[in-house]
């Protein structure tokens, strides 16, 4: 992988993780939709289910797996924006999810996993 800082790292990570999710069958709703609160990486659907995707990107693995970095306040801004996204699409009634996409560029080739129902909505934080 060519030498990039943290953004375009971020950027690649995402676009290889809309790639893997569509190879794995979802539909891709949405990408980087943003809110006052705060942004969600992908929205997708995955069957009849709506997934809130937060995408991590490392260079490697010296500091820690990098889902390991979507930590309760991270989990609280996303299940804030995806609250948002679902009243304004009038989707409350759909089931939804939050998973993780967790890559590790490693000699210059992905290695990307896919956590699903990575933490739930935790109905303190709501609105």
């Amino acid at each position: 992988m060519p030498k990039t800082n943290n953004l375009e790292l971020g950027r690649i990570g995402e676009q290889a993780a809309v790639q893997f999710l569509k190879g794995k069958g979802y539909s891709i709703i949405n990408t980087n939709y943003r809110t006052r609160l705060g942004q969600i990486d992908i929205i997708a659907k995955d069957k009849n289910t709506i997934c809130f995707v937060e995408v991590k990107t490392r260079r490697s693995g010296g500091f820690g797996f990098p889902g390991e970095a979507v930590d309760i306040y991270k989990q609280r801004k996303i299940s804030q924006v995806a609250l948002i996204f679902l009243k304004q699409k009038k989707l409350l009634s759909f089931p939804a999810r939050f998973d993780v996409i967790a890559i590790t560029y490693i000699q210059d080739c992905p290695r990307i996993k896919l956590i699903k129902n990575a933490f739930e909505l935790d109905h303190r934080y709501c609105c």
